[in-house]
């Protein structure tokens, strides 16, 4: 997986794409994202704030478990435990979030992932994905 640079996003997410996320690649059960700090993803403190963090940590151990199944159309978080373990970046700085997935079924998979303000771990988290190969009947995608 190459994560020297940023990549288009394999699907259209316009949350990830508003907050200004940089998707950096995903294959063999890995997946790697970034985003680069501004004002508005901070907290009262100035910190990045959790939203934020936990955002990312969704978004990249989802993709990590997407990446054993490029059929998968997109997945929804089942459950996720985050364990914040010291302060965000500030302003100016930037995060990176590393997925991994641990185990894949046919329809779901357990994922682990963490977010790193340069060689400092800020925060870890675990989660449980289901993914889908097709959307409901009747049910269309909105891209306005």
């Amino acid at each position: 997986m190459d994560t020297s640079s940023p990549q288009p996003f394999p699907v259209e997410i316009p949350f990830l794409h508003d907050l200004g996320v940089d998707f950096l690649g995903m294959s063999n059960g890995e997946a790697q994202i970034a985003l680069d700090l501004q004002h508005r993803h901070m907290n009262s403190w100035q910190v990045t704030h959790g939203g934020v963090i936990m955002t990312l940590l969704d978004v990249v151990m989802s993709m990590a478990g997407r990446s054993l199944d490029p059929d998968a159309r997109g997945g929804v978080t089942i459950e996720m435990k985050t364990s914040f373990l010291q302060p965000g970046g500030k302003p100016g700085g930037r995060i990176v979030a590393k997925g991994k997935a641990l185990h894949r079924s046919t329809t779901m998979c357990f994922c682990e992932g963490e977010i790193w303000n340069g060689d400092k771990l800020v925060a870890k988290a675990t989660g449980t994905f289901k993914y889908l190969k097709r959307l409901d009947a009747g049910r269309k995608l909105d891209h306005e």
